[in-house]
């Protein structure tokens, strides 16, 4: 058997009805910890959703994660240490270790703030993949 699982996380508008977190007493609707799902051994993922107007009520910072926000739908604001920066459809946020952040959903959002945060810790990726293996005598399968 090949080495991959599978789960259905649904449509962006699937995402609120997920109660979830990383502990139980911090969980909140609209969260699910990919990572706690599947069998991930390097990397984290979470599917978030805010209604608009809701903010996440706290700061935090990594001390060896780097994390990468993708926003998919809505828009908001991510509190970046000193600076706020709009985020929307198509915004690509990395934060670096030690970096404070938080985010909200713009009270004035058409539908929910949706986004994947990415999670990484360990050494540094190569610029290019130097792992991979390319096999271009095997045939598609579909």
């Amino acid at each position: 058997m090949s080495d991959f699982q599978r789960i259905e996380i649904g449509g962006l508008d699937d995402w609120r009805a997920h109660y979830g977190g990383f502990v139980p007493e911090r969980s909140r609707d609209g969260r699910r910890v990919l990572d706690h799902e599947l069998p991930m051994q390097f990397i984290g993922v979470t599917a978030n959703s805010l209604e608009p107007g809701e903010e996440a009520g706290y700061w935090h910072t990594h001390s060896s994660d780097e994390e990468l926000y993708i926003f998919l739908a809505g828009t908001g604001q991510m509190g970046l240490d000193d600076e706020v920066a709009d985020v929307g459809p198509g915004t690509a946020i990395r934060v670096g270790q030690g970096v404070a952040r938080t985010w909200r959903a713009a009270p004035q959002s058409e539908g929910n703030l949706r986004w994947l945060c990415i999670r990484g810790d360990g050494g540094a990726l190569p610029h290019l993949p130097d792992d991979a293996t390319r096999d271009e005598e095997r045939p598609m399968p579909w």
